[in-house]
């Protein structure tokens, strides 16, 4: 029988799919977004959504009856309160407190293994002050942790995306984070094999327009007869202006003074570069003044399929719903082989656990 998962703050699904190609069962999965819900259980057909804000929920109607019965819990609630500046950083700050409904529910569940990713300064900010008060908390639960920062790079992900990863288990060693496996996809490898689309150009579902030109998007098309997802966005004459400008691996150096904009993002008005993995995938991946998201060769931002597929989405996972629901679906997302990799770390301590007891 599959080990058994909970997903809370689950978005559209990174981390359950991670979990699920690692061969756990994901049963039941929260998330308060309507249009993004509706997109998980697109994906998840097999596993209950709760769609609702977690704070409105009653927690031990809904998870209390999995007490004792699931052996994993995972999620990455928001921390708002520990992003500001100049203020100590503390569990008890109440912008911090979907935290506390993510331990409430661990508290409930007792499940044996739980999982929390979040950012990265989490482990490290105020001389590690916010990491003690997650030590303290949950080994009084009973839990050990085992914590750190993984790069989705090191994990065959073709995107330079750090995250602060804690793994909890109740009465034995937490499993260690999982080894780096770098394999060196690049962007290239990942989406050449995608239309060649002009701005405003695409539609939702179309065909293939030649094979797999790497192993990593072979990987991702297994099982897909059409390309979903790869619609170009329209942009302004304006922006097609800059953009002609510029030509591969540029960016906003080429620009003259007066098509210069006052954008706050690194990498705005900047080309991807084929050759290299890409820059975190954030919500506004589809214009060009918010990050290096302009296509290595073509005059638009990258696509939600290019996005997904740096994530490491595979093509027979779906995004449904408007477009501003589609790129926080895509970018707000673990990717799933980052996922995949803790997951088979806790994969093993169960099946290590097990062989112990039978030569008991």
């Amino acid at each position: 029988m599959k080990p058994t998962v909970i997903d809370l703050f689950a978005g559209v699904g990174g981390l359950s799919l991670g979990f699920e190609m690692a061969g756990f069962n994901v049963l039941l999965a929260n998330e308060y977004d309507p249009s993004i819900a509706s997109a998980y259980e697109l994906n998840h057909p097999k596993t209950k959504m709760i769609v609702g804000d977690i704070t409105s929920l009653n927690l031990d109607e809904v998870f209390g009856k999995y007490s004792g019965k699931v052996d994993v819990i995972i999620g990455g609630p928001p921390c708002q309160g520990f992003s500001q500046k100049g203020q100590r950083k503390t569990i008890h700050d109440e912008r911090n407190f979907l935290f506390k409904y993510y331990v409430k529910v661990v508290g409930l569940v007792r499940p044996r293994y739980f999982v929390m990713e979040n950012v990265p300064n989490l482990l490290t900010s105020e001389g590690g002050y916010f990491k003690q008060e997650i030590e303290k908390l949950f080994n009084d639960m009973g839990y050990s942790l085992s914590m750190g920062v993984l790069n989705a790079s090191d994990y065959g992900v073709p995107q330079n995306r750090r995250r602060a990863v804690i793994i909890g288990k109740r009465d034995g060693l937490a499993p260690a984070l999982p080894a780096a496996s770098p394999n060196g996809v690049t962007i290239w490898d990942a989406i050449s094999d995608l239309a060649f689309l002009e701005s405003g150009e695409g539609n939702e579902v179309q065909e293939y327009p030649t094979p797999p030109q790497s192993d990593y998007e072979r990987e991702l098309r297994h099982g897909s007869t059409q390309l979903v997802n790869h619609v170009a966005t329209k942009h302004s004459d304006l922006a097609l202006e800059r953009l002609r400008m510029i030509p591969p691996n540029a960016g906003r150096e080429v620009l003259p003074q007066e098509h210069l904009t006052k954008s706050i993002y690194s990498g705005t008005w900047t080309r991807m570069r084929k050759d290299e993995i890409s820059v975190t995938i954030t919500t506004r991946f589809d214009t060009p003044s918010s990050g290096k998201f302009t296509h290595p060769y073509l005059h638009r931002a990258i696509t939600v399929r290019e996005a997904a597929r740096i994530q490491s989405f595979p093509d027979t996972f779906i995004f449904t719903g408007n477009k501003s629901s589609q790129m926080k679906q895509v970018g707000n997302a673990v990717p799933p082989l980052l996922a995949k990799a803790v997951a088979g770390a806790i994969m093993h301590d169960i099946e290590e656990d097990a062989k112990n007891d039978e030569t008991r």
